[in-house]
């Protein structure tokens, strides 16, 4: 199969950026699926570290430049407009790029939601897909594709499934994790960790206090600041127990992982799929999350860690933290979630979505591995 992966237009196609969800997803893919003999074309940015069969650049630094001058994205959350120069730019040469490229029956991947369709809708005669729904509005295409049972279920029209018109099309495929981007550590250090954005969507409030509460030391590591985003709580310095690290790269993000007694993923909204609560996984860093979204699917409660739905189940969770077993939280993510793993369902779903577009018996087709869908459960032991 071939594929035209598009790149996120404010950001760079590598590790650098680990910070953007979406940015990680088509590096990861493109490594993913190129591994398995397809033929993957990258459209991004000229610093792109892409694992691909050609690279094609269609944004600058000098596009990023125009677009954002100095702003720092590792301090603050990242800053784009879909009219901004970087995206006027992408959008002229991503369109003009695949022009030259294209053949039949290809497909092309808008990560970026909305902010691919653009393109798209430049290839009627192409098969777009959404490869990796983590957004709750903004989806256009007709092949969609969801990190989470949570999402696709929260964002599905009431109205298609009262009267049994759910699509057959709209599916479940997880993010999917570089193993080599973890370290396995089953002895830990003396403290709990938050990573992720710290604004008050994430839950970073949450950890801060339960973390006090419980009498033990939390590191908060990420874009923003707890003073910065959080002084219409209150927070006019750090607490005496926190210590704020700001930005995490790669390298420092495993580490931290690979040492803390459990993770703090405490999202007061529906998480899509909250990848660094796998992450902590991969770690063998047990997790402690709110009781909804993704977590529900992915955060198995007493074995992974503990989900809560009261600042009595935070604290609670955080005292009982040794009860979980890393090898288990390691050993469940890594069979569930490893790009090894992941590439065999997408494959399904593409092979799906063919048999429609080549009209190959469509919904009909008579062959299906059910396999690849499979979730590994570790031996658990009481």
């Amino acid at each position: 199969m071939r594929f035209h992966c598009l790149g996120v237009p404010h950001t760079v196609t590598n590790k650098d950026y680990v910070a953007c969800a979406y940015t990680q997803k088509v590096l990861k893919f493109c490594k993913m699926m190129k591994d398995r003999g397809h033929t993957i074309f990258h459209y991004g940015h000229e610093d792109s570290e892409v694992e691909c069969t050609e690279h094609i650049t269609v944004t600058t630094n000098q596009d990023l430049q125009e677009a954002y001058g100095s702003y720092d994205w590792r301090k603050d959350f990242f800053k784009f407009d879909t009219s901004d120069a970087a995206y006027r730019a992408f959008y002229i040469n991503s369109i003009r790029e695949i022009g030259k490229r294209k053949e039949p029956y290809d497909f092309v991947l808008a990560f970026w939601g909305a902010g691919h369709k653009v393109v798209c809708d430049a290839f009627p005669d192409l098969t777009a897909v959404e490869p990796g729904i983590g957004y709750s509005s903004g989806s256009f295409a007709r092949f969609k594709i969801f990190e989470s049972y949570a999402l696709m279920h929260n964002v599905s029209p009431i109205e298609a499934s009262s009267r049994c018109q759910t699509d057959w099309y709209s599916v479940v495929v997880p993010n999917y994790f570089d193993l080599g981007d973890f370290e396995f550590k089953e002895e830990k250090e003396d403290y709990f960790l938050f990573l992720g954005r710290v604004y008050e969507g994430k839950g970073v409030h949450i950890a801060i206090q339960a973390a006090e509460a419980a009498g033990v030391k939390l590191k908060v590591a990420g874009q923003g600041g707890i003073v910065e985003k959080m002084s219409h709580l209150g927070y006019t310095s750090v607490p005496d127990h926190v210590e704020e690290l700001g930005y995490a790269d790669v390298e420092t993000r495993k580490r931290l992982m690979a040492n803390a007694k459990a993770g703090f993923v405490p999202s007061i909204y529906h998480e899509p799929f909250g990848g660094v609560q796998i992450e902590y996984l991969l770690s063998g860093t047990p997790t402690i999350t709110t009781d909804w979204g993704a977590f529900v699917e992915n955060n198995l409660h007493g074995l992974t860690g503990y989900r809560c739905r009261t600042f009595g189940d935070f604290v609670e969770a955080v005292k009982n933290i040794d009860k979980i077993d890393p090898k288990f939280c390691r050993e469940w993510a890594e069979k569930n979630f490893s790009m090894e793993r992941v590439a065999a369902m997408y494959e399904k779903v593409f092979v799906d979505i063919m048999n429609v577009v080549t009209n190959n018996k469509g919904w009909y087709n008579d062959f299906s591995d059910l396999s690849c869908l499979e979730r590994y459960y570790p031996n658990i032991k009481t």
